[in-house]
């Protein structure tokens, strides 16, 4: 390699090719696109309400995406594991690829524990403050362990899982979520509307 070459790849090397915007994809879909973030205990019933809600938003004719844990582990970020340095990265990545189907007008329904506040400030910064929703599914650890359709809350307290949030790891309760809700104390009904009526609300004062 002659001295000074630069690589391809350097980032001075790069130059960001000028497409349509975001707003002519908004128009073309009818709809604004947003992120709406879940967070909570495994167990809590994160995917369930998104789910819900996709399926509310899909009747409605609004274009969704969910963007779940487990699904995106056995893709995107097969090769992470649950360091803090992965648990981070897993999280980075997952922002920025729910940036971009917020750029496309699509509504995003993000499902992770995600379980401290800096953790969710990296999404939230990447996506935009703007363009992100954060709903704190607060079921007690108490009804999550009883759920437990992994078996993972059995296998923490037995020392088989290390860094399990909830037992040998900690969760920090968002501070100012934009909504909370408790599935051990509303229906699957309830939640579902209380969100979609969060995004409604929302898009009404952009």
């Amino acid at each position: 390699m002659v001295p000074n070459e630069q690589n391809e790849h350097h980032p001075a090397n790069i130059y960001p090719i000028t497409m349509m915007t975001r707003e002519d994809k908004e128009n073309l879909l009818g709809q604004r696109g947003i992120m709406v973030w879940f967070t909570g205990l495994s167990g809590s019933g994160k995917s369930t309400v998104a789910l819900g809600v996709e399926r509310e938003l899909h009747r409605q004719g609004i274009l969704c995406r969910i963007l779940d844990g487990d699904n995106i582990r056995t893709g995107i970020n097969n090769n992470l594991g649950f360091s803090a340095e992965d648990r981070r990265e897993n999280i980075r990545r997952i922002a920025e690829v729910g940036k971009l189907f917020v750029q496309t007008g699509i509504v995003t329904l993000a499902c992770f524990v995600s379980p401290t506040n800096d953790i969710r400030q990296l999404a939230r910064d990447i996506i935009g403050a703007d363009d992100f929703l954060e709903v704190y599914v607060s079921t007690p650890i108490e009804e999550c362990e009883r759920r437990d359709v992994k078996g993972l809350y059995a296998r923490a307290r037995r020392g088989e899982v290390k860094d399990f949030t909830g037992i040998s790891a900690p969760f920090e309760a968002p501070l100012y979520p934009s909504l909370s809700i408790d599935t051990s104390r509303l229906s699957l009904e309830d939640c579902v509307q209380k969100v979609v009526q969060l995004i409604t609300n929302h898009n009404r004062q952009k």
